[in-house]
Parts: C-alpha cells; structure tokens; sequence
C-alpha cells in the first residue's frame, strides 16, 4: 500500500452515524499516521461541530432527510440532493482518494453514489439490524459492507457481507480500571449506586419524561443519576442538576468515565449504543425508540435480549414496570452479573480493526 493513501469518510445526522465515521478514521490514523482523512457531511448537522473537535477537517452538503409529514423541506429534497451530487463531485475530484467510505446518513448517499460513478472503491458501515435507505441505495456498487448483525443477506448480497460489528471507542475497552476515577469526575457519592440514563445525542422526550417522573423514586431508594437529556431537552430539564444526586447533561464527552461510574445503564437501542454497551459490560434495560424505521431500535434491543443478556423495556410498559426493573438491578447482584457475564460474550472488540482491515484491501 502506499506511504499516504486518502480516504473520504461520509456519515451523519445522529451520532449513530458519526461516531463510528470518527472511529474508523482514528484506526485508520493509528495504523497510517500518514493517511489524509477529508469528511463529507450535512450542513448545519451535528457532523459540522463534532468531527472538527475530533481533529479532522470536514465539507458540508446541502441535504437533508425526508420528513415524515409535508414540508417544504421535502419539497426541496430533489434540489438538494442535486446540488449535493454535484459538490460531491467536486470534492471527490479535488481529493482524489484511494476509497469513500460511508457509514449512512443522506449525506453519505450522495458521496458515495458519486465515488461509485466514478468507479472510486467504496465501503459501506451499517450499525443496524434494519438497513438505512442509504445504505439500502449503495449496496449493488459498494465493494464491500461491513455489517454487526446477522441475516442482512435479506438486503445486500452475501458475497459482499463481512460481519465485522460495529466501531466502538477505543477507550471503552479499558473502564474496568477507571472506576475511582469516574466517580472523582461526576462527584459520585461511592457508597451509592449510581444509574446512568441516556437518551441519544439529540436526546429522547419519553425517557426524559419518565426520568423526571420518577426523580421522587431514586431518591426514595438512595440512587444517584446521572442523566443526559439530549441538546434539544436541555433548556427543560437542566433545573434538576446537582439536585440531591441527579446530574443532568445534554452531551457527555467522556463515555469510558461515564460507562466506568455505572452500576446500571438505561439506554435506547442505537446500534452503536448497543455495540458499545456489549463492550462496557453492565446491566442493560434497553428502552428501543418506535419512532424509528421498521422498529429497528426493537429488533436490536431483542438480539441482545434473547440471549438474555439484557433487559427490554417497550415505552408502553414504563409506567407499569420501570421501577420494578431498576430495583431488581440495584438489589440482586446475582442477576445484574449474570446480565453483566452474558452481554460481553456479544461484544466484538475488534470491529474497528476489522473494517479498516476491509479498507485497506480496496487501495491500489
């Protein structure tokens, strides 16, 4: 391979969708710190902030998702996503890389469409059960699509399938040693047990509610929380931080130290939550979005589930059995670590290796 390959990275929207792009291109840095890494995005997403405070350099395209209902937005999508095909060219011919690689998002369709037109290699990253309609799109002219989950051969072709798990953060593998640490970071009382809440980057209004519903209940049973509300719930619920035990936070940066101070984890079922909390290794009750396509948050949630490594809780049954769930974490260690014991044997440390392993392959 040669000394300085290029690479572009396309995905975003959610930090699903970055936060694997960012990762696969630390790898890539790590095993070639000579590799040039140029991001493609969506103006005016989450990508344009996050992946600069990761180090790297990123372009911004005019596109947006389909919204369920009619806006002038969806009006606008065949302008956009024009415009977008052509600023990708451009890029794409002003870079000159090796391989495109695309973890989802619209953005990601419309440089990745143009570096297959161009006969450019292209990867393509799906973290979920349920494939994106990105990625769906891409699939007949990726070279390869490295995947976490079974029975995707329903999607793409079976020949261009690697299973290789989703990426993960790097220092996640390490918490086990962290714990002192976390605690000393968040100002956790150690003789408590601490809860941590998550609720995505952009944060999800059901869990929200719950939490601030049963805030009466954790204090009951000497539980300290620490919740992070999404940006879009900040401004709502950031009255109750440093409140007897509760910290709220809209984003967290440190993960490993966050995953490191939990005795139990109560999270949606994203694919990259998922992958990484089969790392971190804790008791789990997976609360899946139904606000996604094809339930696919769900049917996430229950690969781990099944293998009763986890616990599912729908939206629906939060009122009737949160409670019961919690304290059947926090007072039976015997459970907690059987959950603990098996959600790791899940976990694919590797993945990230693994995929830029795939990459690589495909420079010539």
């Amino acid at each position: 391979m040669k000394a300085n390959p290029k690479f572009i990275i396309s995905g975003g929207g959610t930090g699903g969708h970055i936060y694997p792009a960012i990762a696969i291109a630390n790898e890539i840095k790590a095993q070639i710190p000579a590799a040039e890494i140029l991001f493609v995005g969506a103006k005016d997403k989450m990508e344009m902030q996050k992946v600069p405070a990761a180090g790297y350099p990123i372009k911004g395209l005019w596109i947006a998702g389909i919204q369920r209902k009619i806006t002038i937005d969806n009006a606008l999508f065949p302008v956009k996503f024009l415009s977008s095909l052509i600023k990708s060219r451009k890029i794409i011919k002003e870079f000159k890389p090796d391989v495109v690689i695309g973890t989802g998002g619209f953005a990601s369709g419309a440089v990745v469409k143009v570096a297959q037109q161009m006969n450019i290699p292209t990867v393509i990253q799906e973290q979920n059960s349920y494939p994106g309609i990105t990625n769906k799109m891409l699939a007949s002219k990726a070279n390869a699509i490295c995947v976490a989950y079974d029975g995707l051969s329903t999607y793409f072709k079976s020949n261009k399938i690697i299973k290789t798990g989703n990426p993960v953060r790097q220092d996640l593998l390490t918490i086990d040693s962290k714990r002192s640490e976390a605690q000393e970071f968040y100002r956790l009382n150690s003789n408590k047990k601490t809860v941590v809440i998550l609720g995505g980057s952009l944060g999800a209004r059901r869990i929200n509610q719950l939490v601030e519903k049963e805030l009466p209940f954790f204090k009951e049973q000497n539980i300290q929380v620490i919740w992070q509300c999404g940006k879009f719930y900040s401004n709502e619920y950031k009255k109750y931080h440093n409140n007897a035990d509760v910290f709220v936070f809209d984003f967290i940066e440190r993960m490993d130290l966050l995953f490191a101070a939990a005795d139990v984890i109560v999270s949606r079922a994203g694919a990259s939550s998922v992958s990484e909390l089969a790392i971190v290794g804790k008791p789990v009750i997976f609360i899946p979005s139904p606000n996604v396509a094809e339930d696919h948050q769900t049917k996430n949630a229950k690969s781990i589930t099944d293998k009763k490594a986890a616990i599912l809780l729908k939206e629906t049954d939060l009122d009737s059995q949160f409670q019961e769930q919690i304290l059947h974490l926090i007072t039976n260690n015997e459970v907690a670590e059987a959950l603990s014991k098996n959600i790791k044997t899940l976990a694919l440390p590797n993945a990230t290796k693994d995929i830029v392993n795939e990459i690589f392959k495909l420079v010539k």
